[in-house]
């Protein structure tokens, strides 16, 4: 099992937005101080928009585009769902496919705020854009990505995506190679202890909560 720590990263960002990119795969232009993802997903950063900071409009073509919502508020303008708002506990799930999309996500605040910004590749080429919200229930990991064409509730991929809010000793297991990131609280994973800004990559993931409300984002690949 492996451990990469935020804040041994450099810190960047554009426009508004202020961020530590964690993953970068070398499928979209990664390098060795960042890491790879499993399965479709490329791309994960812990962002923060400066007080009423903005991404401004930009577009984005093939490719999945989550947002994690962890601290504050943010505006969603653009050419899916245009002015959906976000607070800590929703995700939004934009889907550019082909056809593609434009954004633009806004801190409404005076404050800075905090999120997650996923990316992962679309396992068919050439799809429509469309958009999902989720509202995460309490004490147990949702899943807000990927799953059977057969399905709606989620965008359809062999690259899972499971995301929330814990509760103090509360499990989880799962089989298989995972990435799970730890965005609040403290847990014991696989014999480790982890916390808030750790990015740990490893197979048979057995978890425990060690500290109230653990924030944990964790990525799996399924047949």
């Amino acid at each position: 099992m492996n451990v990469l720590q935020r804040d041994s990263l450099p810190r960047g960002g554009f426009a508004g937005l202020k961020e530590t990119q964690l993953v970068i795969d070398k499928k979209v232009g990664g390098d060795s101080r960042t890491w790879d993802g499993i399965g479709n997903f490329v791309y994960l950063a812990d962002a923060r928009f400066l007080p009423n900071g903005e991404t401004r409009m930009h577009p984005h073509r093939e490719i999945d585009v989550i947002t994690i919502m962890l601290e504050g508020n943010l505006i969603h303008e653009g050419s899916l769902e245009h002015g959906q708002s976000m607070q800590p506990g929703q995700v939004q799930v934009q889907r550019a496919g082909g056809e593609g999309f434009e954004h633009n996500e806004i801190n409404p605040d005076a404050v800075g705020n905090r999120l997650l910004q996923v990316w992962v590749q679309p396992e068919t080429a050439g799809e429509a854009a469309a958009y999902k919200f989720y509202d995460l229930p309490k004490n147990q990991l949702m899943r807000i990505y990927g799953g059977k064409k057969s399905q709606s509730q989620t965008f359809d991929s062999h690259t899972v995506i499971e995301v929330g809010l814990l509760k103090n000793n509360a499990s989880i297991a799962r089989a298989g190679k995972f990435l799970a990131y730890i965005s609040s609280g403290e847990a014991e994973l696989n014999d480790r202890a982890v916390k808030d800004g750790d990015l740990i990559r490893g197979e048979d993931l057995s978890l425990t909560v060690t500290a109230a409300n653990l924030q944990l984002t964790l990525i799996t690949e399924e047949g």
